[in-house]
């Protein structure tokens, strides 16, 4: 074992003193704060901008319906016609024009009011528009009809349904969408850490094998302490890279706020915009606390490490027999695309049949495959698997690492020192047999 521990130390220093390594490292947090604060930079100026709307209103019926907002003017025209209007506010360069005229019934109005303006307006402005006037617009119905639209307002009851599983646990709405947050972002981070430093294996594999080194190293090192010292160096490698990633985004985030006075994260989207203008923030956080509170922390932690290092040593060794068996990077599509497949139907699987039966037949058969379990069954913890089957898909997924390293290192050790000659699965399967 003192071999395995050598070509370990040996593949993470090659890999984290590599030039393109640390820059990498250092350059990737630098981008990723600087889109995102950019792209905060400018949200921030568009919705410092007043939209100024002029009202021509010759109906009469809402000439006190529209609420003056920080973003949101609204400026009521009177005693001029319709064109005058409109020239009126695109000299003044307003955000546009809204036209209500004036009709026999409410019907007709309905189906008359007109929007101008330069371009294509915001659908958050025309549905904030839009839910003003039909407001007004059913309760003068309601009127027309005899009924008291402020009494049915008064009757009307919001259903809110307790959630409560047959233990009596309480859970929630916003609890389930926690969970679903916290599992997809434990699938996609293994998803993506796959692909990056799997690539990362099988590309130097690759280089030292094109190098002609790996003639001299396996002259006095076994295929398999190979493999594996460069699955574990190269991981150890990743695991250094993203950590520095986590702190290096973290402090430069805070050193934004704190100079700029933006903050990259905070992003407005329409459903921000409805939730401040609600009101409830504090509520919100506070159920949002709450519910994290409630979550199994230790359960998902420990389990999410497992099944992240073992999905990851997993598909590793596949990069890495890949490597061995070509001679370039180019003649590794062939193979790549069933090793792939499988991760990417752990990802649909996981987000089209977790998140509507987390328990169904389906993401249970998912999260026992052990090609699929990393993710499928790190998106199912979060809602409560027992504890008896996720340990039995550990095993599983474990057992199956070490017939895949197996496997891969039988190719790893004739692929190695095979040179000029594209591999087919044939060829593969006779190598199996050496």
């Amino acid at each position: 074992m003192n071999h395995l521990s050598l070509i370990i130390k040996r593949e993470y220093l090659n890999k984290v003193r590599n030039k393109s390594f640390i820059i990498m490292t250092f350059l990737s947090p630098l981008i990723m704060v600087g889109i995102f604060t950019l792209v905060a930079y400018l949200s921030q100026l568009n919705n410092d901008k007043v939209k100024l709307i002029s009202v021509l209103d010759e109906s009469g019926l809402f000439t006190d319906q529209f609420t003056n907002t920080p973003s949101l003017q609204f400026k009521l025209l009177s005693n001029v016609s319709l064109e005058e209007a409109k020239n009126t506010s695109e000299e003044n360069s307003d955000y546009g024009l809204l036209y209500i005229p004036k009709t026999a019934t409410i019907d007709d109005l309905s189906k008359s009011i007109t929007f101008y303006s330069e371009d294509s307006p915001s659908l958050i402005v025309m549905d904030d528009i839009e839910d003003a006037i039909e407001e007004k617009t059913n309760t003068l119905k309601l009127r027309e009809a005899g009924i008291d639209a402020q009494t049915i307002k008064e009757l009307r009851i919001r259903i809110d349904a307790n959630l409560e599983t047959f233990q009596g646990e309480e859970t929630s709405k916003l609890g389930s969408g926690l969970k679903l947050a916290f599992g997809g972002a434990a699938g996609y981070l293994l998803f993506m850490f796959i692909i990056i430093y799997g690539n990362m294996i099988m590309r130097s594999v690759i280089e030292e094998k094109t190098s002609r080194i790996i003639e001299v190293i396996i002259s006095s090192v076994k295929p398999i302490k190979l493999l594996l010292g460069k699955i574990f160096g190269t991981t150890l490698a990743g695991i250094t890279q993203f950590l520095a990633w986590v702190i290096l985004i973290g402090v430069l985030s805070a050193v934004v706020t704190s100079i700029l006075g933006i903050d990259p994260s905070a992003v407005p989207s329409p459903q921000q915009e409805m939730i401040e203008s609600g009101g409830g923030v504090e509520s919100i956080a506070q159920d949002v606390i709450l519910e994290i509170a409630n979550l199994p922390i230790a359960n998902l932690v420990i389990m999410f490490i497992l099944f992240f290092i073992g999905g990851y040593l997993l598909y590793a060794s596949l990069y890495a027999a890949i490597g061995a068996a070509v001679d370039s990077e180019t003649d590794t599509q062939q193979f790549m695309l069933p090793i792939l497949m499988p991760l990417i139907l752990a990802v649909y699987v996981g987000f089209f049949t977790v998140i509507e039966n987390p328990h169904g037949t389906v993401s249970q058969v998912f999260s026992y495959i052990p090609f699929t379990s990393p993710v499928v069954m790190l998106m199912r913890i979060p809602f409560g698997v027992p504890v008896w089957q996720q340990i039995v898909s550990v095993v599983i997924l474990f057992a199956t690492f070490i017939g895949t390293v197996w496997f891969a290192a039988k190719i790893y050790r004739v692929g190695i020192l095979m040179y000029g000659k594209k591999p087919s699965y044939k060829e593969l399967i006779k190598w199996l047999k050496y």
